[in-house]
């Protein structure tokens, strides 16, 4: 009997030895950051302005001066056309006019006659009508005969194919000896002999899901990189949305142009591109990793391995309400918000609301001055209010943040702490899920936003 009561007591006296599981959060410091948030899709580089080139003339092509690749001015000879029948039309539409002209220095000189014998009372008053009605119908015929020449002019000069604009020659599709028809007199549109486009200005088509959509407006600073020239960057501008959505592999998709300056011809139409557009940056703020933000959902039971009895976390959390004063709207800081759903279903920006955890491909950077600065007219990805858990006086106390412009790892800190504030980082439900759910999207496919990593 006395060995059952020994046994149970050893193996008390061997848990009671155990050594207590290490603590599941870590102090980080508040520090000066810059945070730059981009997104990232992938396009092709397409000409600025395309023209196809066309001949108002129909004939067999003698000539065809110029090749693919080749860069002409606007005006310069590209192709001549058999003139035979255009310069036949010309010669009948001249003669024509020597005939009507002649008609109607004849009428006039009759007209003259008949005025004199009208006064002297030897020819009637109809008669005399009848011969200012020939001038009338004289002067016609000259008219008729001379916009009959123009146009046989016109006709003749179109044998000579110009280029309509100044640019490179991308396309020829026919060659010397091909006969064309012109679209002026051919329902189908007349033969295409070549295309031209202006490479001095390019653009890059790219897609953006739907969820993103709402962070890009025209006139974003963009990267674009091709693999021809892997280590230089070209700077463009976002030029147009296309209002009209597309569906690429079940996912809804916003057509968004990048306009690219091509001075040096360095870009050719087809390349693939990497296009990454400035969303919005926050230069040298005071930061937060995101990992430290609860949500007023999950804040509990962060206090609770935090060893925050219930009790007190109420009362603290109640004080920490009423000491907080929310910083001012992004907009009095000239920056947009683009408020992004949040995990839970609340917006972000509400207490509540899980944090934002970036729509795009997020990019943040390190480092930076003190004194933040921000770029006027940002639509970067701003945050809301949070709860962190700061040390104060030695323990850990939940705190109000308001958070501003945030990548997947760091959030701008609006207000509610300094620099030199510690916070505690804890393993988030919500936090997790709403960036395992980020994450998903945006590999949903590929060259969609979100690819990027920090920088």
């Amino acid at each position: 009997m006395k060995s059952a009561r020994i046994v149970p007591l050893f193996f008390l006296a061997v848990a009671c030895s155990e050594p207590e599981p290490a603590p599941t959060y870590q102090a980080v410091p508040v520090q000066t950051r810059d945070i730059i948030v981009t997104a990232q899709a992938a396009g092709s580089i397409l000409p600025d302005t395309v023209v196809e080139v066309k001949s108002k003339a129909s004939g067999e092509i003698l000539e065809f001066n110029v090749q693919t690749g080749q860069v002409v001015q606007r005006g310069q000879l590209l192709a001549r056309i058999d003139r035979r029948a255009p310069q036949n039309q010309y010669s009948q539409a001249e003669a024509q006019l020597d005939v009507a002209q002649a008609q109607l220095r004849n009428a006039e000189a009759q007209l003259k006659r008949s005025e004199e014998l009208f006064a002297a009372q030897a020819i009637t008053e109809q008669e005399f009508e009848q011969a200012a009605l020939a001038v009338a119908n004289s002067r016609a015929s000259v008219i008729s005969g001379q916009v009959q020449l123009e146009n046989a002019k016109i006709a003749l000069d179109d044998t000579e194919v110009r280029a309509p604009i100044t640019g490179t020659l991308i396309a020829k599709n026919v060659e010397r000896g091909a006969v064309i028809s012109s679209p002026v007199s051919d329902v189908g549109g007349g033969t295409a002999m070549a295309r031209m486009a202006d490479l001095s200005l390019v653009q890059v088509k790219t897609y953006v899901d739907q969820t993103d959509i709402g962070k890009i407006r025209p006139g974003l600073e963009t990267n674009v990189r091709v693999e021809a020239y892997p280590n230089r960057p070209f700077r463009g501008t976002v030029l147009k949305i296309e209002p009209q959505a597309d569906t690429i592999s079940s996912v809804v998709m916003f057509a968004v142009l990048v306009r690219i300056d091509n001075r040096e011809g360095l870009l050719k139409p087809g390349m693939s591109a990497e296009v990454q557009i400035s969303v919005g940056d926050a230069m040298g703020v005071l930061s937060v990793p995101n990992a430290a933000l609860r949500t007023e959902r999950d804040a509990p039971s962060a206090a609770s391995v935090l060893g925050i009895s219930p009790e007190d976390f109420q009362r603290e959390l109640a004080l920490a309400k009423e000491a907080f004063t929310p910083a001012p709207p992004a907009a009095d800081t000239g920056a947009t918000a683009a408020a992004l759903p949040a995990a839970n279903g609340r917006p972000a920006g509400a207490p509540g609301a899980a944090p934002a955890a970036g729509g795009a491909a997020a990019r943040g950077g390190q480092g930076g001055q003190a004194g933040g600065s921000r770029r006027p007219n940002n639509d970067a990805l701003f945050g809301g209010t949070y709860i962190v858990f700061a040390m104060r006086e030695g323990k850990p106390t939940p705190v109000y943040v308001r958070t501003g412009i945030t990548d997947l790892d760091w959030s701008e800190v609006r207000s509610g702490l300094v620099e030199g504030d510690s916070v505690m980082l804890l393993p988030s439900a919500s936090l997790i899920q709403a960036q395992q759910g980020l994450q998903e999207r945006m590999s949903r496919n590929s060259g969609l936003p979100g690819q990027g990593g920090g920088r």
